[in-house]
This record gives C-alpha cells, structure tokens and sequence, in this order.
C-alpha cells in the first residue's frame, strides 16, 4: 500500500509538471515567437546533457548498461526515439497549433491504445467495459475538437492528428518502462532518451538554420521546461509507473490536462466552454473505466 501511495504522489507530481511545462510552452510559442522544431531539440538536448552528467558521476560505468545487449539496445531505441522523443516534439506541436490544456487533454488518449495493444497481444477483442471506454474517449474527444458541431473543428486539424500521434507515443514509453527501468535506474534510461531525442531532433530541424534569438523571458521558459518539464516531470513521472503500472499510472496523469487548464483560462486566457468541460469530464470518465477494471491493462512482455 505504501508503494502504491508513492507510486500515486509521484505520478500526479509529475504529471502536474507537465501541465506546467506545457502552459510555459505555449506562453514561448504565443509570446516569445518560438517554433517548436527549435524549442524541442534544444530542450532535450540540454536536458539530456544534464542528466547525462548527473548519471556519469553517481552510477560511472552503469550509465552505458542499456546499450549492454541488442535486445535492450533496441527497446532504448525504440523507448527514447518513438517513445519520449516524438512524444515530446508532437505534445507541444499539438501546444502551438491549439493551446495547452488541448495538447494534455489529447494525450491523455494513451490509455485506448494501451487497451488495444492488451487486446492485440493477448488476442482477444476488448470487453464490454473497454469498449464504453472507447466510446467515452471517442465521444470526449468529439465534443473537445468540435464543441457540438460536426461541421465546424474547433481545434485546427493539424492540433488533432499531432495530439493523437503523441498519445501513440505516450503508450509506447509507458509499456516499455517497465522492461527498461527494472533493470536500469530511471534517470539513466531519461538521459539516453533526451541525448537521442536531442540529437535527431538538431539534425532533422538543423535548428541552425531557423533564425531565433530567445530575450531574457525566453531564457528563462526554456530553463522551465527543462529542468520542470523535461528532467522533473519524466523521471517523477516512469518512477510512478514504475511503481503502480502504466494503467493505474494514466488515471492520476489527469492532473496534467487539469493544471494546464487552470493555468490556461486564469493566467494566458485561454477559452474554456462548456463542452471543454464535457470533453474533459468523458475522458476522465475513461480514465477511471480503464483504471478500474477488473483486468489490468499495459502488461504487454
């Protein structure tokens, strides 16, 4: 029980990290004119570096122990790039194509593909309670992006497909944690991750070509992200799926989308309708269906 509680506190910090991140990110994409192929490389990359250190002078030769055999070569790989890296970029393309409370709320959809992946690995089609999960998902998604009207997209398409595609991602990293962070400190695996991601990110930008020069505002939101968003919410955040599993993990993630929206609507005047509320309300509602069924999801070995 007191694992689990940790478990709890620590995903809902790390989450709650997030959603301040996120709000960060869009004031630098609102105000401070940033772009995100440039704000996200650097942010992984200077988050990677750090971490990267950190992990040289406490565990020395242990840092290099995911790249000690193929198989953990290749789920570090797929766990950094697909996983944290492309989540990372997509979550906050999502933040500059909407806003941030959209770009949280969207990724919060992991959990269907959690679901689905379950179904597809223990061959099965889903339950009667996973599928009026689906349905809420589906149904709080509709009332999000287009506040009642099919005709109309409240959120731009490009925010929609992005926001989704990190979702993807969010279900990679968190199926995969647990075969990486069980034989590897957690602050590790995030080191790798944000120096791949960082990387990549540098050479399919080639950031050096965008022309940007953040003021002292600017600076400082980058700090934000990085030390707050990056290093602080990621490894609160795997320590507690570490602890009590990707599913249960996913429900106490909701203080992300919650923060960002308070912090949207009171401070960057963001807003926020009624069927935003309706929105974030059925996916919640999901959340806890998933969460509390009598089969545990996100077990996939």
């Amino acid at each position: 029980m007191k694992r689990d509680y940790k478990g709890i506190l620590l995903t809902i910090l790390g989450a709650s990290c997030w959603g301040l991140s996120g709000s960060v990110g869009q004031y630098l994409f609102d105000v401070q004119q940033m772009d995100s192929q440039w704000l996200v490389p650097i942010r992984l990359g200077m988050a990677g570096i750090i971490l990267f250190i950190y992990c040289l002078i406490k565990y020395k030769k242990e840092t290099f122990k995911p790249w000690a055999t193929p198989g953990q070569s290749i789920n570090m790989l797929i766990y950094g790039l697909l996983g944290v890296s492309c989540c990372q970029f997509l979550y906050f393309l999502t933040i500059e194509l909407s806003n941030a409370a959209i770009g949280t709320i969207l990724q919060d959809l992991a959990p269907i593909f959690i679901l689905l992946v379950t179904c597809i690995h223990g061959k099965r089609l889903p339950r009667v309670g996973e599928i009026c999960a689906i349905l809420l998902a589906i149904l709080g998604v509709f009332f999000l992006t287009t506040h009642g009207n099919i005709e109309n997209l409240s959120v731009a398409k490009g925010a929609l497909i992005a926001g989704v595609a990190s979702a993807v991602c969010v279900m990679i990293y968190n199926v995969l944690a647990p075969r990486i962070t069980n034989d590897t400190p957690v602050v590790i695996a995030q080191a790798w991750s944000f120096l791949m991601g960082g990387a990549f990110g540098c050479l399919v930008f080639r950031i050096w070509q965008i022309p940007y020069t953040p003021n002292i505002y600017g600076l400082l939101g980058i700090a934000f992200v990085v030390l707050v968003g990056n290093i602080g919410a990621f490894t609160l955040y795997i320590s507690g799926v570490k602890r009590i599993g990707p599913n249960k993990a996913s429900l106490y993630s909701f203080a992300e989308p919650i923060t960002a929206a308070i912090i949207g609507t009171t401070i960057l005047g963001n807003k926020f309708t009624v069927y935003d509320a309706l929105g974030f309300a059925l996916i919640f509602l999901m959340l806890c269906s998933i969460t509390f069924s009598k089969k545990e999801l996100g077990k996939v070995k």
